[in-house]
């Protein structure tokens, strides 16, 4: 494989790569394990839902879904190695990127108008951070694989927003 991009981004990861003790990335990597993330959206999903906001719970859950119909043909088109396995295929885009991103931040959509303060979407893109640090770190993905994940999903993500009816001002937050 060659590329412009691959250059910089094969340099990016041999210079951070094991910075950080594998302890600690793996358990940021972690966040974005299905079996993490998932229930953490699907618990706002049911929250939403059961104050009203069915649209926007489908939504979160239709995006959530929609994240392996992107994510694993892109990784067979690609078949890009990883950067500690360089037998292995199949790290382009970054599945638990995406994952982290739509599960975290679409709960955090999904409950920030029941919240009087904002730390539902800071809060959702530092673990979505954290994940992605986590993967890069630890040598999982190239640090590119983990910026296509967070390319696909933004237009997963203003769906959900959309759905989710936007910003309301604090004279409409629900009570």
């Amino acid at each position: 494989m060659s590329g412009p991009l691959l250059v910089p981004d094969h340099a990016l990861s041999r210079a951070l790569v094991r910075t950080v003790p594998d302890a600690v990335t793996e358990r940021l990597a972690d966040l974005g394990n299905v079996p993490v993330a998932v229930p953490v959206l699907v618990l706002a999903m049911a929250y939403a839902a059961r104050r009203g906001r069915r649209r926007a719970a489908l939504a979160a859950g239709l995006a959530m879904a929609l994240v392996p119909a992107l994510i694993v043909p892109l990784k067979e088109w690609t078949a890009r190695p990883g950067p500690l396995e360089p037998w292995a295929a199949g790290y382009y885009p970054s599945g638990h990127t995406a994952t982290a991103l739509t599960a975290y931040l679409g709960a955090a959509l999904l409950i920030a108008p029941y919240t009087r303060r904002r730390w539902p979407v800071p809060a959702a893109l530092v673990l979505s951070a954290a994940t992605a640090a986590g993967l890069v770190l630890r040598g999982f993905h190239w640090p590119l694989d983990v910026l296509a994940s967070v390319l696909l999903c933004v237009p997963l993500l203003l769906g959900v927003r959309l759905a989710a009816g936007g910003r309301r001002s604090d004279r409409q937050r629900p009570k």
